[in-house]
């Protein structure tokens, strides 16, 4: 069976390059293939079923900061498509976007459907063929066309647009035609942590600096403790930027948490030494000082040594000295990492010394395209990964039509 464009993954990237490609190259017969039985099954899940569609950064030099893997390729890329690009795209289609405080975009709807419902109504009006069920097996040149063998049958296709995700059997085949492939590795993900100072304030959430003791890692943001451990956007943050390092320790790690952003130890502790004098006579347990949650400064001054009736008046410099470092390094043991939500996001791909990022072609094969998390880029969380997506989806279109059918 013949088409002039293949995209190999019926996901968010391969979606938005059909799409887009139908549209910029008019009367091209364009095929999606999927190996699952779904498609779109992530843009289902994301955002907590809201789907995170963008992110409100408008400034390309300062979208990049937010790619761990793929910052210094996408400056280029951000400039030709991003996100003011990308809420016009679905505003044009009956999808209005809204921003949230912290700069995420979700639908107005507030569910992801009505994102799966927009892409499937588009396939559907340009024609587009999507094909479920289908696995696909090799891939291969023959002549001025690409051969693809599925588990069902054979397809040819001028051109092809690999926007599989994170695919081990899709990279395995991409390496058969010489790419070179990034083993993938876990990203995005939360510390497991069992400690006495947070054993019992899941839900609690603050603002901290977290670092990894030993590394050259750290970052800063909303703190939540969890059931298991530590997450929200500061670990997050931290497992995307040292997705490789960590892995490497197997998720055996010491941090260290400051409480109290942009103070030392040497600073609180004056703090600290003033409050014993200011508030003498009070218990130290019972007043929380420095905007911390209640209970998250009781365990701390517990962890301190100070017990539950001492007052300020009787502590002693040994007891201040732990708690100003209780409250700006408190060390935790990490001992293994747990998947953020559903949203698995790995660092890994094709090398992106092999792709051409003016049109997202592949360097060593012509008519080889690629669009997603099937190449070595990766986000934090926010919005960013769909980001990416999209543009390159966009791109690898616009170089498409340009060839012409």
């Amino acid at each position: 069976m013949r088409y002039d464009i293949i995209i190999i993954g019926g996901g968010a990237a391969g979606f938005f390059t059909a799409i887009n490609a139908a549209e910029m190259t008019p009367g091209a017969k364009i095929l999606i293939l999927e190996r699952g039985k779904e498609v779109l099954t992530k843009v289902r899940i994301s955002g907590g079923g809201r789907c995170n569609v963008t992110h409100a950064e408008f400034i390309p030099k300062e979208l990049v900061k937010n790619y761990p893997r793929g910052e210094k390729e996408l400056r280029g890329p951000f400039h030709q498509f991003m996100t003011g690009d990308t809420i016009a795209w679905f505003e044009e289609r009956g999808v209005d976007l809204k921003t949230e405080e912290d700069g995420r975009m979700f639908p107005v709807s507030d569910t992801s459907e009505t994102i799966i419902n927009c892409f499937l109504s588009e396939a559907e009006r340009l024609k587009i063929e999507i094909k479920k069920s289908e696995t696909l097996k090799s891939i291969r040149e023959a002549g001025e066309c690409w051969e693809l063998k599925t588990s069902k049958t054979v397809y040819s296709a001028e051109k092809i647009v690999m926007a599989t995700g994170s695919n081990p059997k899709i990279w395995n085949l991409l390496q058969k035609l010489g790419h070179n492939v990034n083993t993938a590795v876990p990203s995005l993900f939360t510390f497991n942590i069992s400690d006495e100072r947070i054993k019992s304030l899941p839900g609690i959430s603050t603002y901290a600096e977290v670092k990894v003791q030993g590394e050259k890692l750290q970052d800063e943001g909303p703190l939540l403790i969890t059931h298991w451990g530590l997450s929200g956007p500061a670990i997050l943050k931290l497992s995307a930027w040292g997705a490789r390092k960590l892995h490497q320790r197997s998720y055996q790690f010491q941090i260290l948490v400051n409480w109290l952003p942009g103070f030392s130890s040497e600073e609180i502790l004056e703090n600290l030494k003033r409050l014993k004098f200011d508030l003498a006579k009070q218990q130290v347990l019972k007043n929380a000082q420095f905007d911390l949650p209640k209970r998250l400064w009781q365990n701390l001054v517990a962890a301190s040594g100070i017990a539950e009736k001492d007052i300020w008046a009787n502590i002693n410099k040994t007891q201040l000295l732990a708690l100003s470092a209780q409250l700006t390094e408190a060390k935790f043991k990490v001992n293994g990492k747990s998947t953020f939500k559903e949203e698995f996001v790995t660092c890994g791909g094709v090398d992106l010394k092999e792709v051409n990022f003016k049109s997202f072609e592949s360097k060593l094969h012509e008519n080889l395209f690629f669009a997603g998390e099937v190449l070595n880029i990766d986000a934090v969380t926010g919005g960013y990964n769909f980001q990416n997506a999209w543009t390159g989806g966009f791109i690898a279109a616009k170089a498409m039509a340009a060839k012409g059918n």
